[in-house]
């Protein structure tokens, strides 16, 4: 007996847009839906639609998974991932990981059973996730916010963080310094960390310059001075540093001054993220700005259309500057040091 996965063969479509097509065709393309409903011509194929419709009630839910919403990024981006939704008659149900690769399998599991009817995801590490791997192989719709996969089959949305940091990187090198370091969390556990990492090295090799190895801290958001005060002594002390996040530099910033360190005086520190409250500090915060709203309406776009039987797609955004008081020039502070 011919099933719904021969269908799908035979039309060039995945499981998952053949049996929308059976159960909601008015949400599907119509190139598309003809192309399947020609293929069920074809092999004779008649769909059950009581079982159909029993599997494939659409919900209007989405899913949406985030590391935490202690992160400013997280809140900002679901605020604005629900104004979107909201627009086009969806609601979104929330999870948190806590970075925790174990905890991403069991909200999406726990997820899926509330029928969503799609997913947004952002994960530890998107290169080799195997509930990304799981959700791929079930036709289940999904897109990756803030990550940069390699894996054509993944839909997502981003900045080039990357390029950002290397950005970021020239900002200082500009700005006249040649020491500086890049700060991040415990093992740069997060695949957007690490590609924030070889934008500083890119950087640095352009300028000819060595790139130091990371300096880890406890938390992906929280500093620890007793990390970096080594950096700060002798001839080779650097001048300023790059965080692979704006709490991280505001932690950073405080440690720093609870010892006796100011900034920008005798180090300038610089962030990434462009979050509402770097402008509210003081120092203000010098960040690399992602367009929060803007890859928020993307991502929910891009999931509706994935939803309706679109191909999975990849966009990545622009980013830039946002200056700040917490850097200044590094002949500044070679005249603060000598005040």
């Amino acid at each position: 007996m011919t099933d719904l996965k021969e269908v799908a063969r035979l039309a060039g479509v995945s499981r998952a847009t053949a049996a929308r097509t059976f159960a909601s065709p008015e949400v599907v393309r119509p190139a598309t839906r003809e192309q399947v409903f020609a293929a069920a011509r074809q092999l004779g194929f008649r769909p059950n639609r009581l079982g159909r419709q029993l599997r494939l009630q659409v919900t209007k839910l989405i899913g949406v998974v985030v590391p935490n919403l202690l992160n400013p990024v997280f809140a900002e981006q679901f605020q604005a991932m629900e104004r979107a939704a909201r627009l086009r008659g969806y609601n979104l149900l929330l999870a948190t990981t806590d970075y925790s690769s174990e905890r991403e399998s069991v909200v999406v599991e726990e997820l899926l059973r509330q029928r969503v009817d799609g997913l947004v995801l952002t994960v530890t590490d998107a290169e080799s996730n195997r509930v990304l791997q799981s959700l791929d192989s079930e036709d289940t719709p999904f897109v990756l916010a803030y990550h940069q996969p390699g894996n054509p089959h993944y839909s997502a949305v981003s900045v080039d963080n990357r390029a950002g940091m290397a950005l970021a990187t020239r900002y200082l090198l500009e700005a006249g310094h040649w020491r500086i370091g890049m700060v991040a969390g415990p093992a740069l556990q997060s695949d957007r960390a690490r590609l924030r990492y070889a934008g500083y090295c890119d950087a640095m090799r352009e300028a000819g310059l060595d790139s130091l190895p990371v300096i880890e801290m406890p938390a992906h958001t929280q500093a620890d001075f007793a990390a970096i005060a080594p950096f700060l002594q002798g001839p080779q002390a650097l001048s300023a540093l790059v965080c692979s996040n704006d709490l991280l530099a505001i932690s950073l910033i405080a440690q720093l001054r609870r010892n006796d360190w100011h900034v920008p005086q005798q180090l300038s520190v610089m962030g990434f993220d462009g979050i509402a409250l770097g402008t509210q500090m003081h120092p203000t915060l010098c960040s690399v700005v992602q367009p929060i709203e803007a890859l928020a309406c993307t991502v929910i776009d891009q999931l509706l259309a994935q939803i309706a039987g679109a191909t999975p797609v990849t966009h990545c955004l622009p980013c830039h500057i946002r200056p700040g008081e917490s850097t200044q020039s590094y002949k500044e502070t070679l005249d603060d040091s000598l005040a």
